[in-house]
Formats: structure tokens, C-alpha cells, sequence
């Protein structure tokens, strides 16, 4: 793949639980790639995820980092409701 374009974001979350929760779902979907446009790199730096998407082109790149942040989003969601009851 040669890469095109490239996208980095960082989140902040409110604790490490959190962050943690949230990877344990993503992992999963970064290490088995829909599609072999983009690749998707998460890591954890405290309070902070570091989202990196390389991509063949902008459409895949915007695809895949979409798809990213609905799911950190709902999964965010999520824990908040089985957080607070």
C-alpha cells in the first residue's frame, strides 16, 4: 500500500478505565482491516488514544476515520450508561 494521506487524533477520556474498555473493543477491528485501502494504528498514552489512519486515498481515509470515531463515540456512550446505571 503506498500511502496518500494519513490522519492522526487525539482523544481525551476521563479515566484510564475508560480508555481501556474502549480498546479492548476496537483492537479487534484494527487488526482485522474491512477493507486494504487504510490501516488503522491505536494507542494509549494515559488519559489520551492516539487514532492513526494511513490510507491509499481521502475517500478511504475519511471512510475509515468515520467509522473510527462512530464507533470510539457509541462505545464512549455505552460505558457511560453502564457507568452512571
Amino acid at each position: 500500500m503506498a500511502i496518500r494521506a494519513k490522519a492522526a487524533v487525539w482523544i481525551k477520556f476521563q479515566s484510564e478505565k475508560q480508555l481501556s474498555t474502549l480498546l479492548n473493543a476496537l483492537i479487534p477491528e484494527a487488526n482485522a482491516p474491512v477493507t486494504r485501502r487504510a490501516n488503522v494504528k491505536l494507542e494509549k498514552n494515559g488519559y489520551f488514544l492516539l487514532l492513526t489512519v494511513e490510507a491509499d486515498d481521502t475517500v478511504a481515509l475519511r471512510a475509515t476515520l468515520n467509522a473510527y470515531l462512530r464507533w470510539i463515540n457509541s462505545t464512549v456512550n455505552v460505558i457511560e450508561m453502564v457507568e452512571h446505571g
